[in-house]
């Protein structure tokens, strides 16, 4: 199966490896894993002052803090992935990036805040699922 997981650092990230971690058929050296990180782009007139390698590098380090304890995290299991970091809205790059890539399943973590949560604050999975043609499996 070729996986794509969406990761943000938080503890939903964190609950979403434990899944993984805890289920034997996600996880394992039979599966393609690639771990995505979105950054939020920086405000337009913010990025028209700074020059163009320091925001990529900003970009780059956003993502790898994310990377770095997944990446301890996939050694310990004896599994390789692809880390990739793009910018822009969350729940847009999520949903193009695993139609466009032909994964067979996107997992994800939710932070739950139900239905009026979801319509007051709305929600990244509540985007991605509904943007999304992939199967989406999404961890609370």
């Amino acid at each position: 199966m070729k996986i794509l997981l969406a990761v943000d650092g938080s503890a939903f990230t964190k609950r979403m490896l434990a899944y993984l971690a805890a289920h034997d058929e996600w996880l394992g050296g039979r599966h393609d894993y690639t771990v995505l990180n979105t950054v939020a782009p920086v405000p337009a007139r913010a990025a028209s002052v700074i020059d163009r390698e320091t925001l990529k590098s900003y970009y780059a380090e956003t993502s790898e803090a994310v990377f770095k304890p997944i990446r301890t995290f996939f050694k310990k299991q004896g599994i390789e992935a692809e880390y990739v970091g793009k910018v822009g809205h969350a729940a847009e790059v999520i949903a193009k990036t695993a139609d466009a890539g032909g994964y067979d399943l996107l997992v994800m973590g939710s932070h739950g805040h139900g239905t009026l949560g979801n319509l007051v604050m709305g929600s990244v999975a509540t985007k991605v699922l509904s943007a999304c043609k992939t199967p989406v499996l999404l961890i609370r």
